[in-house]
């Protein structure tokens, strides 16, 4: 059904699907490219909130370049969109281009399109094909897919330890397990989430500004910490002026009340525990807008995701040295066979300057 060249230029709209991303939330960050044959007339991605979708932006770029798009192939990585939102439906603009065919590579989630983009175009006759590096696809909008189907943001647990499995010593000290250029590589994973999360005693420890730093970033993740009985000290690093959204299990009348002179809002949300419901707080997350959640926590919180099914994955990185008793990357409770032991799936395995850096799936 699809060629060597279907292939190319769908994984080509894939790699321009990727410069966008960080960028442009709440949206899916999605590549297209207009090809006639192996010849590309035009190629973009979605830009920043309310600007050209990526099927836009390839039919301006092939009109700069003065190509005419008539009878073209249009390669998508996300079903173009059917609604009117903040712009207009990207099928019709495929369909006044006079587009011939377009290849989607999967489906768009969004119950607003859901199928509705893909019957516009079959409607006015453009002969559309979808499911061409399909996983690739979701892999890479893995977030907006999350948050259309669960209803929460994809969760990645980033830790930073030592070859056996130590993020600080006993006595809390951690400054540098790993090197610099792992240190700069997670910041580059934080700009591209849609939010940070981290917890109380965190902010106690370490008193972290919490932020994206680096060439690549153009906009701040919101910050979000669990902090259950609102004890955060409001002369916290993390209090830029940037937003901040505080979820505890209680609340705290004068502590919000001075807090929201900050730009920081306080989300109560009880568990049973006592502490803070962290399905609530994802699933409101989730209705924020959140796509990515990047966490950098302690082994308490991080501990308390996986165990409660809530981490999708974890971003790793180990450093070449052996630290001995020390503090874990997560706390879970104690096994008594290993067959109850919580599996991953390692996606990459990469060298990031002298350390070991792992992204591995939750099974």
């Amino acid at each position: 059904m699809y060629s060597e060249t279907d292939d190319r230029l769908m994984r080509r709209a894939l790699e321009l699907g990727l410069r966008a991303r960080g960028r442009v939330t709440p949206n899916p960050h999605v590549g297209c490219v207009i090809a006639r044959g192996d010849e590309i007339l035009g190629e973009g991605c979605t830009q920043p909130p309310g600007c050209n979708h990526a099927e836009v932006e390839a039919i301006q770029d092939a009109r700069r370049r003065g190509n005419d798009v008539r009878g073209a192939t249009a390669y998508v990585t996300l079903e173009p969109c059917s609604h009117f939102g903040r712009t207009p439906p990207c099928a019709m603009a495929l369909i006044d281009a006079g587009v011939g065919c377009v290849v989607a590579a999967v489906e768009d989630p969004n119950p607003r399109v859901a199928g509705r983009g893909l019957a516009m175009l079959r409607e006015a006759g453009v002969d559309v094909r979808c499911g061409l590096l399909r996983q690739d696809a979701v892999d890479a909008n893995a977030g907006f897919f999350s948050r259309m189907n669960r209803g929460r943001p994809w969760v990645r647990v980033k830790v930073a330890a030592s070859l056996d499995g130590r993020t600080a010593l006993e006595n809390g000290e951690s400054k540098w397990i790993t090197g610099e250029a792992a240190r700069a590589d997670g910041h580059v994973w934080r700009a591209r989430a849609c939010a940070i999360l981290t917890g109380i005693g965190t902010v106690r420890a370490d008193n972290p500004l919490l932020t994206a730093r680096g060439e690549a970033v153009s906009r701040q993740p919101l910050k979000v910490v669990a902090d259950s009985a609102c004890t955060i000290d409001s002369g916290a690093r993390l209090f830029d002026g940037n937003p901040v959204l505080i979820a505890c299990a209680r609340g705290d009348a004068a502590k919000e009340a001075a807090l929201a002179r900050k730009n920081v809002e306080v989300f109560v949300c009880p568990g049973p525990d006592g502490r803070v419901d962290l399905g609530a707080l994802l699933a409101e997350l989730g209705r924020r807008g959140v796509n990515e959640l990047h966490v950098e926590a302690g082994p308490a919180l991080s501990g308390e995701l996986v165990r409660g099914g809530w981490a999708d994955e974890l971003l790793m990185y180990l450093a070449p040295m052996l630290i001995g008793p020390g503090q874990p990357m997560c706390r879970l409770p104690r096994l008594e066979t290993l067959s109850l032991a919580r599996t991953l799936r390692i996606r990459e395995a990469v060298m990031i300057g002298s350390d070991l850096r792992i992204l591995a799936r939750v099974q």
